[in-house]
């Protein structure tokens, strides 16, 4: 067994941590589990991320690394849905997450296109080893280098102690972000060994990964380690305020009953982790990333967009019913009444529930009262992030581009319509591993061929367009210009521009 694994081993690739080697498949070199930090545990909770200690054996990289401790869940638990599908040989959860992943066509001097996934759940779940996130396809297809991330998440990524315990934890909010900083680091110094360019990195993910995406844009300490942004279905408009996430420390801190950094290292993770998700408030919110003055000086697209990343092009957009797949639980999906579908337009819309319920009916004239509360809850909450967002970069010198996925899973006979997260395996062309999300039959590869191609033209040269799809110029807020991905995909200017009015003016 040894002698055959050793026979589809790769070459030795020489890092400034120590040597690795990882494992051949299918004309691909891919390196799993490759440490990018050194334990975050100890004293070191709560703390900026350090590179690893070096080793000089080579490491074998063949098999994922352990995914962060998921919110309010021991060591070893995880969470599953249908849009984070955890990969068959995924480890248990822990502490001591700081691992990528990487697939490359060769290891060679080809310096090809790097693009680095940053994983969705919020920042409260989720890992770079989610089956979806397979990078073998992208990398093979586009003659690219992929990688994933895992790091730091909930309170262990997002806990402001800065003022608890002072100028040692002035950034321990931001924990999990500089997790990903340090991981860009890693690219910047050792992804040319593995075939690929440093000076040509995007940076890409959805829903929370798209919000990591928005923020890196504004953090002093990522600059020039990415060149491109795409940011799917998580427009990051800002970050925590300060006093909020302080107020949250100390609400922990007395829960634990400690009162030292001391202390609060001794706190089992177990423990740890279930006492910071009984605390009152919205456990997917309660602990995110801090806008903390130091690691993250100001909110990325609030009130404009973050000089900072004033030269990095961007992608962005949403799917057309985000909501269903968060709403498709409620006991009552598929039976919502009229009045349930304007209390959604009320919250989306303040004092114009009314006004945007109508306009919601007159685009989609189909929808039965409940695909109309999903509609009013994807309107006024990503597609309109992601509007203001793309309006606030479009000022700036590089461009912004718009999409708007509308194709339908045929899933759950049909009821989930284009959800959140569904474009994920196209987009990662990854639709075999992904039937049971995006259906049979021959639609799901066409609009993969479609999607991946798009994001790696991006990739390439910082724009999308290219064979299989129609002409796509840049956003701007007089156009409006937003290619509509569908089996028959086209440009349309200010889709729903009725919906966007009532959405903006409210």
């Amino acid at each position: 067994m040894a002698d055959d694994l050793a026979a589809v081993r790769t070459a030795t690739v020489a890092t400034g941590n120590g040597p690795v080697v990882g494992l051949e498949e299918s004309g691909l070199k891919v390196f799993k589990g490759l440490r990018y930090g050194a334990p975050p545990t100890g004293l070191a909770r709560f703390r900026p991320p350090s590179r690893p200690l070096p080793w000089s054996e080579p490491a074998l990289a063949l098999a994922y690394g352990a995914p962060a401790i998921q919110s309010g869940l021991a060591p070893g638990e995880r969470r599953t849905s249908p849009g984070d599908p955890p990969a068959p040989d995924e480890p248990a959860s822990s502490e001591d997450c700081l691992f990528l992943n990487v697939w490359t066509p060769g290891l060679d001097a080809a310096r090809r296109p790097v693009m680095v996934w940053l994983h969705g759940g919020g920042f409260a779940n989720g890992s770079g080893g989610a089956a979806m996130y397979d990078g073998g396809a992208l990398a093979r297809k586009g003659d690219v280098v992929t990688v994933t991330v895992n790091h730091r998440l909930n309170v262990f990524g997002y806990l402001h102690l800065a003022d608890a315990f002072g100028a040692a934890y002035a950034a321990s909010g931001m924990a999990g972000m500089l997790d990903l900083v340090l991981a860009l680091e890693w690219v910047r110094d050792h992804i040319a060994a593995f075939g690929g360019d440093p000076n040509n990195v995007t940076i890409f993910g959805e829903s929370g990964g798209g919000w990591k995406v928005s923020l890196l844009m504004a953090m002093p300490s990522a600059k020039g380690l990415f060149h491109k942004a795409i940011i799917q279905s998580g427009p990051g408009l800002r970050g925590k305020p300060a006093a909020d996430a302080a107020q949250v420390a100390r609400a922990l801190l007395t829960a634990l009953g400690v009162s030292t950094p001391e202390e609060l290292a001794d706190v089992p993770t177990d423990a740890l982790s279930r006492t910071s998700a009984a605390l009152d408030g919205d456990v997917m919110r309660l602990f995110a990333p801090v806008v903390d003055g130091v690691a993250l000086p100001r909110d990325p697209f609030e009130p404009d967009a973050s000089p900072l990343a004033a030269d990095i092009p961007v992608m962005i957009g949403t799917n057309k019913d985000e909501s269903t797949l968060f709403m498709f639980t409620h006991p009552r999906f598929g039976a919502f009444t009229e009045e349930d579908a304007l209390r959604h337009a009320e919250t989306a819309a303040p004092g114009r529930g009314v006004e945007l319920l109508e306009a919601l009916r007159r685009a989609f004239p189909d929808y039965s009262p409940t695909h109309l509360a999903t509609a009013a809850a994807t309107a006024g909450g990503m597609w309109k992030g992601s509007i203001t967002l793309a309006e606030r970069k479009a000022v700036q010198v590089a461009p912004v581009f718009m999409y708007l996925l509308t194709w339908e899973t045929p899933v759950a006979r049909g009821r989930l319509r284009s959800p959140h997260a569904i474009e994920i395996p196209l987009v990662f062309d990854n639709v075999e591993a992904a039937r049971n999300f995006v259906g049979r039959g021959e639609a799901p590869q066409i609009l993969a061929d479609q999607m991946s191609s798009a994001w790696l033209a991006f990739a390439r040269t910082g724009d999308p367009n290219g064979p299989g799809i129609p002409s796509w110029p840049p956003y701007d807020a007089k156009r409006r210009a937003t290619l509509v991905f569908d089996l028959e995909s086209r440009v349309i200017d200010d889709p729903y521009d009725e919906v966007r009015t009532i959405l903006q003016r409210a």
